[in-house]
């Protein structure tokens, strides 16, 4: 089946919101064997709305459409779906009831405007809204099927998961397919795919599915099985090979994160971990607390953005700041190696460059970064220039300092590419 999204909203236009609907809708339907070909953002203007649905309808099996049915008078998508459908609106009493329910429970008034939001389209299918007060709406109009959601995105969530792919199912539209994904981190799409040309001609052969899906500072690679979960086992035993070839890269399956991995490394080995941090400003301490459970085995970390905290906190000696300056691998190191001993960690991750976008020279280009991580059994120390942008700097540094302890508990080479 074929699908497309329309998401109405000018916020979405201007750039004030960004557009997360679309792509959860579209990896949801590709899970579900559904080819999502267009997606198209309008303004909430009953024309714009009246001539994207017109054009779709004429090329797509589904339309999904989210926004502009929210109380006040600029949604006005309701009110064109249903003279475009030639249908009248007429008050939806099951929705009404919700509505009712909705703000008693929040000891709220129910003003005229939102009992309004029960008047819907007398030839479509209501789907219950059961996170909000907004009714999602089902038309179908010369095969093709038109399904109207709010904007908010938990509430069309809801909609997509509890009445919308049910439906379809029922009507016999899906078809089974079957995604398993392996990560990987510090190697690029495309050198990635230099290293495993063969393993890929071999599963494609296999008449599986193969996408390499980067972002920075790693490589989803998914498998799809067009004939559904029969085939996980093989699937499972391809992406086995790659584990074993590459444990340096490969470190996690399912989107699992690397924090995720390293969480649970730790708590097998009953171990805990510090960080002292410099270029990262705090972000690998975040990313280490965003897992629960954390707390049993991350203790802290040492935010020494400046030379002088460096010294103070984390015990860099203030010499080898002069000789060999902040981005060094002398630095780094200590940086690990006292921060580990005040922190009472069995380890300890050091990060120290130059984020960017200013602040580089010629010795030291913007983009270059020291990680360390430091054990009873010493320290490990590697440089690397990730580029220009501040941001991604600071995310590639996490997640290579991430995978730097990964392969440092399990004993795997690690080894700068």
């Amino acid at each position: 089946m074929t699908a497309e999204i329309i998401s109405i909203g000018d916020e979405l236009l201007i750039g004030q919101t960004v557009n997360t609907n679309a792509s959860w809708i579209g990896m949801e339907c590709s899970l579900r064997g559904i080819r999502n070909n267009f997606v198209t953002v309008i303004s909430d203007d009953e024309q714009a709305i009246r001539d994207a649905v017109g054009v779709a309808v004429k090329r797509s099996d589904i339309v999904f459409i989210t926004g502009g049915l929210g109380p006040t008078k600029d949604d006005i998508t309701k009110f064109t779906l249903a003279d475009y459908f030639q249908t009248k609106l007429k008050c939806h009493e099951p929705t009404l009831k919700r509505i009712e329910a909705f703000f008693s429970s929040r000891n709220r008034p129910m003003l005229e405007a939102n009992i309004r939001q029960a008047d819907l389209p007398v030839d479509a299918v209501i789907l219950d809204n059961i996170y909000g007060t907004a009714a999602g709406m089902w038309f179908e109009k010369e095969g093709c099927i038109v399904i109207s959601m709010p904007g908010v995105p938990y509430e069309m969530k809801g909609i997509m998961l509890n009445e919308v792919f049910p439906r379809l199912v029922q009507k016999g539209n899906l078809v089974s397919l079957y995604h398993y994904t392996l990560m990987t981190q510090g190697i690029g799409e495309s050198f990635l795919a230099d290293k495993i040309s063969n393993w890929e001609e071999r599963v494609r052969n296999a008449g599986l599915g193969l996408a390499y899906l980067p972002s920075p500072g790693m490589v989803k690679l998914r498998l799809t099985s067009y004939e559904g979960a029969q085939r996980k086992n093989e699937i499972e035993k391809f992406f086995k090979e790659l584990q074993d070839s590459f444990p340096r890269y490969v470190y996690g399956i399912q989107d699992e994160s690397l924090s995720e991995v390293v969480g649970k490394l730790l708590m097998k080995n009953g171990s805990t971990l510090g960080s002292v941090e410099s270029c990262t400003g705090g972000a690998l301490a975040h990313s280490l607390i965003s897992v629960p459970g954390s707390s049993e085995y991350f203790q802290g970390s040492l935010i020494t953005y400046s030379n002088q905290l460096k010294v103070q906190l984390a015990g860099v000696v203030q010499d080898h700041i002069s000789e060999y300056t902040a981005v060094s691998k002398v630095v780094v190191e200590e940086m690990a190696i006292y921060g580990r001993i005040k922190l009472g960690v069995d380890y300890c991750i050091s990060t120290s460059g130059i984020a960017g976008p200013d602040g580089g020279t010629d010795e030291i280009p913007v983009g270059s970064v020291w990680v360390a991580v430091s054990d009873k059994n010493g320290v490990e120390s590697h440089c690397f220039r990730f580029g220009d942008n501040r941001e991604r700097n600071i995310q590639m540094t996490v997640l290579t300092a991430l995978n730097m302890l990964r392969c440092r508990i399990l004993g795997i080479s690690f080894e700068k590419k």
